[in-house]
């Protein structure tokens, strides 16, 4: 390797960082979409730990969601993980009302938590991990990494890996808690538990991503060869008695 070579490829990996970091962002939803995935619950529990009052809590941490979603349509920004939120915390809500137990608030979040979880383990094992299919679109290179991109598979296959089992993690601690704790008890550990694996979830593909081949841009090949093909034909029209 020349003098010239190292600093090329120092900044290759930093562009390939950047270019992961951002596209994580937007998957996840970075700062504000944590705010939006704890912010109803988190009111939930501290008005329910105030007066105990089921429908009181329900309707503020229902209110607060749909606030969200008003300010993202306002600001013409994208609304996917607002509108996730509310759609979450509204079956929350018609659940509890339904059997008149608090805690059952948090019931359909938790049984999402473990069937994404599995999800994650057997897309895997199956050979298309739940990952790869959620940022190959974000990265322009679809399910390209299946089978022209082997070392990109293998760090979405780590990365889905770690997201199932850190989620199955989570989910060993919030059951038992469901049936043995009161609805305050588990709300606050379901609000503690809200955003640390996630970021550690979210690290860990950065890690693995990092490390991997660059996604194949199959977006930029099909312009490529409409541009190629365009060529061709303008050639051939230029040709005399073809």
């Amino acid at each position: 390797m020349t003098s010239l070579d190292k600093p090329t490829e120092d900044t290759a990996a930093d562009d390939a960082r950047t270019v992961t970091e951002a596209a994580l962002f937007e998957a996840f939803g970075g700062l504000r979409g944590m705010v939006e995935t704890v912010l109803p619950g988190l009111l939930f529990v501290t008005i329910f730990t105030i007066n105990k009052d089921l429908h009181w809590s329900a309707i503020a941490a229902l209110a607060v969601s749909v606030v969200l979603v008003v300010v993202r349509l306002a600001m013409k920004d994208t609304v996917k993980h607002a509108f996730s939120g509310v759609f979450g915390v509204a079956f929350g809500v018609v659940f509890a009302m339904m059997t008149g137990n608090a805690k059952d608030f948090y019931l359909p979040g938790m049984i999402y938590t473990l069937g994404l979880a599995l999800a994650y383990i057997i897309t895997t094992l199956v050979g298309v991990p739940l990952i790869g299919l959620i940022l190959g679109p974000v990265f322009k290179e679809n399910l390209s990494w299946r089978t022209r991109n082997p070392g990109r598979k293998k760090a979405y296959a780590k990365a889905s890996w770690a997201w199932g089992l850190i989620l199955l993690a989570k989910c060993a601690i919030l059951f038992p808690l469901y049936w043995w704790a009161d609805t305050t008890q588990l709300g606050w550990v379901l609000v503690a538990l809200k955003i640390p694996p996630f970021l550690l979830a979210v690290w860990l593909t950065w890690v693995f991503l990092a490390k991997a081949p660059a996604p194949i841009d199959v977006f930029a090949e099909m312009e490529a060869a409409e541009k190629a093909e365009r060529e061709a034909e303008r050639e051939a029209a230029l040709r005399p008695g073809e």
